[in-house]
């Protein structure tokens, strides 16, 4: 304690107050942490340790490489002095930090060096001048700059003095330049977190609702929070009609100059130049001016100063733009990124909505043409005048009644012409399924390669044309009636799915993995002999038995020749009635005549034959030319049989010169003219193997 006591008797008041004043200051550079609230008090600190009429401050500029001088105190307002910058290597002060040494200029105006820098202190009334380097653990941070208006103000003591000041400086200066990067980089870590929550909050705005003006505008709401807009727009462009259709707009301030009823011109608007382009289009004060179209002064009188043009795209097509703007100058520069993104969010959203109104504007349609065509045929078809009195024809309508309530699968027989249809219809109108839809295909009007889809509907791409998805008959009648007419002309590869159907009541469409499941009642109908088809494994036995669970046979015209008068009478009436005819009397020479005549062709040629001579009779008597009633042909199925089995004969002997071979240049299939597949059809149709 003694010799502490002595030591402290050897220092002056003066030094020990210097110490304590720098203890002093020191403990408060150090509890100062903002950068700008240091640099305005370092001045009126230092002022109580060190003896200065000049005080600067320089911070290195590692990217420029430079030196950046804040001029803290002199003769003159700091105020008005902005900062000044100077290369390291071409500065007192970097040569001070380069060397981490301190540099003393006596007199000012003896120095020859750095003249750009010792000119400016000389501009500040500096005689003596003296560098510090500032220097922390972690890096070089710069210089402290003390200058007095006297030469050879500053001796060996003070010099140490402020050595040791400039050590507090660089520990207090490094804390505030952490602080001030660590609360930057918090400030950008909350700007990146809102703009993140504003895409989540635009994405599930996009997903929940497929309309497209609902969610437009909280979309707009969620990208005000990030980036400050006045007016907010998705466009779609139509260059085909020189046009911008507004999707959606979102424009809370305006006045009613810009409205979304009306489509706007393309033609000089920086929307269609983010379309051609791809890219975004920034406007401002400065290039506003270039965009000489409608939309642009609507929006400079609404009071719009800056804009951003961003097209929409998907899948590599161009759908239109989203388009912001602002009454604030400058407004998007920055923001360019993050209005891509949204953009993109966008242009699926719309695209989605598209495919949404479409699916919906089919959907509508096909229910329209549903109740269209259920209209058409009730309206069409009276199922109360089936005509018949004849014994045959009755029985059949007793088979109906028996059959029609159960919902057993029926298979209608007989020739062309006879009224199967008919017949399909009346079992549906007396069956529970009379108020469901009754849908009708020919098998054998529909080429075999589209039939599938036909029955079984079809996914989009399923194969070439598939530009949709298709809904095939039997979705169509589920709950209803299927009528499958000519249903011997299905392929045998096709058998086995119409099978699994009529067994497991569900199936796939063409190229789809979903199983559908249906209730739907069949009725099937052919001229053909199944069972000979059966036996020469033309057609499968189980599909057969399947659809032959109620077999009605309808006879021939020429076997109930009974209903002809009434048919006659009904047809001729029907006729008269449609055209505008006035027929009273039908000859009776005429009717036996028609009684007599054969008809190959049935109920159909009947029909036809009365139509033909209702446009030909002048006055109320029916006229039916005696040559209509000649030696009739000769009965078309056995034409097509002659014409088939003449066909199948020259397969054969094609094939038995070939030695059976069917693919190859010297194959039955080449000399035959036609695809190895086709010949392998039509042998498979015609019942043709080697057995043969």
């Amino acid at each position: 304690m003694l010799r502490a006591a002595g030591y402290y008797s050897d220092l002056d008041a003066s030094t020990i107050q210097r110490y304590q004043t720098l203890l002093d200051v020191a403990q408060a550079i150090a509890a100062e942490r903002d950068m700008a609230a240091l640099v305005h008090n370092l001045a009126h600190l230092l002022h109580r340790v060190v003896r200065f009429d000049f005080l600067g401050l320089l911070l290195r500029d590692r990217e420029r490489n430079s030196m950046r001088q804040h001029v803290l105190e002199t003769l003159q307002p700091t105020d008005q002095i902005p900062p000044m910058e100077a290369p390291v290597e071409d500065s007192p002060s970097g040569w001070c930090l380069l060397h981490q040494q301190a540099l003393v200029v006596p007199d000012v105006d003896r120095e020859t060096r750095w003249t750009v820098s010792i000119a400016r202190l000389r501009g500040y009334g500096v005689k003596c001048c003296c560098w510090l380097p500032l220097t922390s653990a972690h890096t070089q941070i710069g210089a402290l700059n003390f200058g007095c208006v006297e030469p050879h103000a500053y001796s060996e003591a003070e010099l140490d003095l402020m050595q040791r000041v400039a050590a507090l400086v660089a520990v207090a200066v490094d804390n505030a330049l952490h602080l001030a990067k660590e609360e930057d980089y918090l400030r950008q870590l909350a700007g990146e977190r809102d703009r993140l929550k504003a895409l989540l909050d635009i994405t599930s705005a996009l997903v929940s609702n497929l309309d497209r003006n609902q969610p437009f505008a909280c979309i707009s709401s969620c990208l005000r929070q990030v980036i400050q807009h006045d007016y907010a727009s998705v466009a779609l462009y139509l260059p085909e009609r020189g046009q911008l259709s507004f999707f959606a707009l979102d424009f809370p301030g305006g006045s009613g100059l810009i409205s979304s009823d009306k489509p706007v011109a393309a033609e000089g608007s920086p929307a269609t130049l983010a379309c051609t382009s791809r890219k975004p289009v920034v406007l401002d004060s400065e290039n506003w001016h270039e965009f000489d179209a409608e939309i642009m002064r609507k929006l400079a009188a609404e009071g719009m100063q800056s804009g951003c043009c961003l097209p929409l795209i998907s899948r590599d097509r161009v759908l239109g733009s989203l388009n912001l703007a602002c009454q604030r100058d400058h407004a998007f520069s920055g923001d360019v990124a993050l209005l891509s993104q949204v953009a993109n969010q966008i242009a699926i959203a719309v695209e989605n909505a598209h495919a949404y109104r479409e699916i919906a504007e089919l959907k509508d349609k096909l229910a329209e043409e549903k109740l269209y065509l259920e209209d058409e045929i009730r309206s069409h078809f009276n199922f109360g005048e089936i005509v018949g009195e004849s014994p045959a024809f009755k029985a059949v309508l007793r088979q109906v009644e028996t059959v029609a309530p159960t919902g057993a699968a029926v298979l209608i027989l007989g020739e062309t012409g006879t009224g199967k249809e008919l017949v399909a219809r009346a079992i549906h109108e007396l069956s529970p399924q009379r108020d469901r839809t009754f849908v009708k295909l020919n098998c054998a009007a529909i080429p075999t390669g589209l039939l599938e889809s036909e029955l079984f509907g079809h996914e989009k791409g399923a194969f070439t044309g598939a530009i949709m998805q298709k809904v095939g008959r039997f979705e169509l009648a589920h709950s209803g009636t299927l009528f499958l007419d000519e249903v011997g002309e299905i392929s045998l590869e096709l058998q086995p799915k119409l099978l699994r159907v009529l067994q497991e009541r569900e199936f796939e469409r063409l190229g789809g993995t979903r199983t559908i499941r249906v209730d739907v009642r069949v009725v099937a109908a052919t001229n053909r002999d199944l069972k000979q088809m059966v036996r020469d494994w033309q057609f499968r036995d189980d599909l057969y038995y399947r659809l032959n669970v109620f077999p009605i046979e309808v006879p021939p015209l020429r076997e109930r020749p009974e209903d002809i008068p009434p048919l006659v009478r009904f047809f001729a009436q029907q006729c008269a009635r449609r055209m505008k005819r006035q027929l009273d009397t039908i000859p009776s020479a005429t009717m036996d005549a028609l009684v007599r005549y054969p008809w190959p062709g049935n109920v159909r040629e009947l029909q036809n034959l009365i139509e033909r001579a209702v446009i030909l009779s002048k006055g109320p008597v029916l006229q039916v030319s005696e040559a209509e009633l000649g030696p009739p042909a000769e009965p078309l199925a056995k034409s097509a049989q002659t014409l088939v089995e003449a066909e199948r004969q020259h397969i054969l002997r094609a094939l038995q010169d070939c030695d059976w071979v069917i693919a190859g240049p010297r194959g039955a299939a080449t000399r035959l003219g036609m695809k190895r597949s086709t010949l392998q059809f039509r042998m498979q149709k015609l019942g043709i193997s080697r057995t043969n």
